[in-house]
């Protein structure tokens, strides 16, 4: 089995990051190709940025879908995610999505913890989008973004687990989730420190890429493919897929 793990970020080092949770957590079940955006930003904070890196969400998978089982949008806030359903008869599965439902597997109530206030209601809204906001108890952030984000899992260690605590005692979270790729590994290191039960969203994605392929869903017969028509500019992988032809 084959896994893609797409970083719509532009940063190498949080596909790195990512790549070896995911790597950890697939072991011998599966080989995991890493892609690192081309365009776009060095990390996505907002919703407009986000539309505009699941463009290249959907011309990556378009140019490696021959190849691959599964694919991983390695972004908290699913850049493409419900394009990329639409047009490719792949599992596709989201880093937040598979946070969220994982963790309504693990308890009654859940958080989001991350290190930026900027991302507080676009991540809400992702909680939202998956239908599980009933039981979701917000997020928590720091009140003003780091100013940089290199290493930022070791030097917002102790906030993160202060916060983390918070949405369990004042929240009454039973789950917490490390939200943003820059946190990609952090839930496991300071599990013995935070109450709760941690998730890592790439660890969740990278678990539900697994078993999805194992369930065969038939694509044949889906009632929700996009008209296919001609378009202008776009690759010639992702122009083929726009137009229905076999790639």
């Amino acid at each position: 089995m084959r896994l893609l793990l797409i970083n719509p970020n532009t940063t190498q080092s949080m596909t790195a990051a990512m790549t070896t949770v995911a790597r950890q957590i697939a072991s011998q079940q599966a080989e995991v190709v890493p892609v690192t955006a081309r365009t776009g930003f060095p990390y996505i904070s907002s919703r407009a940025e986000a539309q505009i890196a699941g463009a290249d969400v959907l011309d990556t998978i378009a140019s490696h879908q021959s190849g691959v089982d599964a694919v991983i949008i390695a972004a908290f806030g699913d850049p493409g995610l419900t394009a990329a359903r639409e047009l490719f008869d792949l599992p596709i599965v989201g880093m937040a999505e598979a946070a969220v439902m994982s963790a309504a597997m693990l308890g009654e109530r859940f958080s989001i913890v991350t290190f930026s206030p900027h991302m507080s209601r676009w991540y809400s809204d992702c909680v939202h989008q998956t239908g599980l906001g009933a039981r979701f108890t917000g997020v928590r952030c720091p009140v003003t973004a780091p100013d940089t984000l290199d290493d930022i899992a070791t030097a917002l260690r102790q906030d993160l687990i202060d916060l983390a605590r918070d949405a369990v005692a004042l929240d009454g979270a039973d789950v917490v989730i490390m939200g943003g790729a820059p946190l990609a590994g952090l839930a496991p290191a300071i599990a013995r420190d935070a109450p709760g039960i941690l998730v890592d969203p790439i660890a969740a994605a990278t678990l539900q890429a697994l078993a999805l392929p194992r369930l065969a869903p038939s694509y044949a017969n889906r009632t929700n493919r996009p008209l296919h028509k001609t378009s202008t500019g776009l690759s010639t992988e992702l122009t083929a897929v726009i137009a229905g032809e076999k790639t």
